[in-house]
């Protein structure tokens, strides 16, 4: 790993933690996961930094909310967090930025459709596959609530996407050795 390397790791590590500082959506008291703009840091590690930098990225964001940072929306942070409902998404994001990242960079001259649908794939599909189960057995609320449940979060997800997708397609277009 290079200086360049770290240095990226680093700065969506920080933007991640960041995307952490506006306010959290609640639901249910606090019982499910929360909507958070964290995800869009997910997108972005993925479809800006490439599989490896990006997954590594989000595996030390992870990391250190395990430790305790209170890196997460609301100023959560802790391993009793990743035990929770939302633990299941959280810990799938370094699968995530690393499935992005890889679709993405493969695909490179991809207009900005599947750019975006690969950005999709990764940060809603692969998020939610991985979450969902564990968010209906963790909140014992069964597979079919939980999906139900998972509906409320897919316009904001959606909006995510557009946003990764602009921003990841503008940055690489401006420094095409990121």
């Amino acid at each position: 790993m290079t200086i360049k390397d770290i240095v990226y790791i680093a700065l969506f590590v920080a933007l991640t933690a960041a995307l952490g500082l506006m306010p959290p959506i609640a639901f249910a008291g606090g019982a499910l996961p929360p909507i958070t703009a964290q995800s869009l840091g997910v997108m972005l590690a993925g479809s800006v930094l490439g599989a490896k930098r990006g997954g590594y990225a989000l595996l030390l964001f992870v990391a250190l909310v395990a430790m305790g940072f209170p890196l997460l929306s609301g100023g959560r942070g802790g391993f009793g967090v990743l035990l929770g409902t939302s633990g299941g998404f959280i810990l799938a994001w370094p699968i995530c930025a690393a499935v992005i990242g890889h679709l993405v960079h493969k695909n490179a001259n991809a207009n900005i459709w599947v750019t975006g649908g690969m950005i999709a794939f990764g940060g809603i599909l692969v998020m939610y596959t991985l979450g969902i189960p564990w968010m209906a057995v963790v909140g014992k609320l069964g597979l079919d609530k939980s999906l139900a449940i998972m509906v409320a979060y897919i316009p904001g997800d959606l909006v995510k996407v557009v946003l990764a997708t602009v921003i990841a397609r503008g940055l690489r277009r401006a420094y095409p050795n990121i």
